[in-house]
């Protein structure tokens, strides 16, 4: 019998509002979006896509409105190329900011500010450009991290507050490790790996978590923890499909609260309301 792979989840923080988009993929060939409420703890759809979105090379405005994303659907003689950078309003797909690729190199982007963006890389068509945002060239980090996911992910890390603590690289794969301080004790942290070969239910790119206090030297592995962050005083996680919270005390996580289940979504065609 064939192992049912849990939904993936990928979340994007809005930096200066209680919102967040949830990226989540399954089967392989459609992906959906997802607006995250963190103050009441709600969940509303945005739109499907038959393809892919690199949610790696995504990310939101910090006022939450905004929403930049690559994705693929392999039609590469289609008017897209077979792979786009958009602009739309969070959390739906709908571009109002769109520029065709033609290859899964680059893509993507990161937002400066409320109302500024920066693009991944060169070759892109412009098709269509929004107009309340302002594009800016200037590359936003002092350092970079290749074409591909890590580009754009790592500095979107370290601009959210994780510290890049360290790399490990072997034959295959790299490990690269990154910290965030949970209280005084604590710290989260995450290790990204990437490289060849390809995890079933994972693909090249995807990380695992840990948290560790740095008085004791007591370490809790969470190794099953696709996704995690801090949202205000508690610590948010994913795990085969379901976005967990619980708060750090003293030596251990408190009891943990299931916010909402993402397995068992199917494809629906939901229009954009603009």
């Amino acid at each position: 019998m064939k192992k049912l792979v849990p939904a993936r989840v990928h979340i994007i923080l809005a930096r200066d509002s209680d919102t967040a988009i949830v990226i989540r993929r399954g089967p392989s060939n459609a992906v959906c979006t997802m607006l995250w409420d963190r103050r009441k703890d709600t969940f509303e759809l945005g739109q499907w896509l038959r393809g892919r979105i690199y949610e790696r090379r995504c990310d939101l405005s910090p006022d939450g409105r905004y929403f930049i994303y690559f994705a693929m659907n392999g039609r590469w003689d289609g008017p897209l190329k077979g792979s786009w950078t958009a602009i739309s309003k969070a959390p739906y797909l709908k571009a109002i900011g769109l520029w065709a690729k033609g290859d899964c190199w680059h893509g993507g982007g990161l937002f400066l500010d409320k109302r500024s963006y920066w693009l991944n890389g060169s070759g892109l068509e412009q098709r269509q450009l929004p107009g309340q945002l302002v594009h800016k060239p200037e590359f936003p980090f002092h350092e970079s991290y290749g074409g591909e996911c890590r580009g754009v992910q790592f500095i979107q890390l370290q601009r959210d507050g994780w510290k890049l603590i360290g790399h490990e690289s072997g034959k295959e794969n790299s490990l690269s490790f990154f910290e965030k301080k949970v209280n005084p004790s604590w710290v989260l942290r995450k290790t990204a790996r990437s490289g060849s070969p390809n995890v079933i239910g994972k693909g090249c790119y995807f990380d695992w978590h840990s948290l560790h206090n740095h008085r004791t030297g007591q370490v809790i592995e969470c190794p099953d923890w696709e996704w995690a962050d801090l949202d205000g005083r508690r610590v948010v996680w994913v795990s085969a499909g379901i976005l967990y919270a619980a708060k750090l005390t003293g030596d251990r996580l408190m009891a943990k609260k299931a916010l909402h289940d993402f397995n068992g979504m199917k494809f629906e065609a939901v229009p954009a309301p603009y």
